[in-house]
């Protein structure tokens, strides 16, 4: 299922927006406030964001800007009123996707979610998330707290696979046989011991990477 993040304060708007793209096989994902909405796009990347242009506690500029610090390729649409094309101006130089003017039709609205969506992919998969890091699967990139990370190809290999069974730990011996044997490098386990403690010096010591006494390690959001 396609899963859309809404930034909406106004709540009318957002339930009869949420109905009606239910109805057409999409998750809309409600936020009342742009800090909620930052909350939830750091544990995971929807589709696409739909997102009111003036929010109480922010504006779809610094919305963009920071999305696109990011998650390049994530779609962004922002509704907005009449009068307020200078900002939207703005809002495209900082990599704004489209922009729909209120009161809209919510058949328009489908039919700008759907063709963008066509355009650009379901680039959910793309990028993968744990507490403040960020992998991005396409560019074999990987962010942490907002800065690049200079990883080794063991390294990188090992945190996209505790990233792609986030929330399940992992066995050391799964571990060694998918990063190392798996393309015939036999290695001991003092290998995977020293990958992951250089993994989390160049991580910052992230608490999202947990260890499980005598038996591996597992991603796991924190609360």
């Amino acid at each position: 299922m396609i899963e859309i993040y809404y930034i909406e304060d106004d709540i009318s708007i957002s339930g009869a927006v949420k109905e009606y793209l239910a109805g057409y096989g999409y998750k809309v994902m409600v936020f009342n406030t742009i800090k909620s909405a930052k909350q939830a796009l750091t544990n995971t990347c929807p589709s696409l964001v739909l997102a009111d242009w003036n929010m109480p506690d922010g504006d779809g500029n610094q919305l963009c800007q920071w999305i696109r610090s990011q998650w390049q390729e994530l779609p962004v649409i922002f509704i907005t009123v009449r009068g307020d094309a200078s900002d939207m101006a703005a809002g495209f130089k900082n990599g704004a996707d489209d922009y729909i003017v209120k009161p809209f039709e919510l058949e328009i609205l489908l039919l700008r979610i759907s063709a963008l969506l066509r355009r650009t992919g379901n680039v959910s998969g793309q990028y993968l998330s744990c507490g403040s890091i960020l992998l991005d699967k396409n560019r074999m990139m990987v962010l942490c707290g907002g800065e690049q990370a200079d990883l080794s190809q063991s390294e990188y290999q090992l945190l996209l696979y505790l990233l792609q069974n986030k929330g399940r730990t992992v066995t050391r011996e799964k571990l060694l046989e998918n990063i190392w044997d798996i393309n015939g490098n036999y290695v001991n386990d003092n290998t995977l011991t020293v990958t992951i403690k250089r993994l989390r010096k160049k991580l910052h010591q992230p608490e999202c990477l947990k260890t499980v006494r005598s038996i591996g390690y597992r991603m796991e959001d924190m609360e």
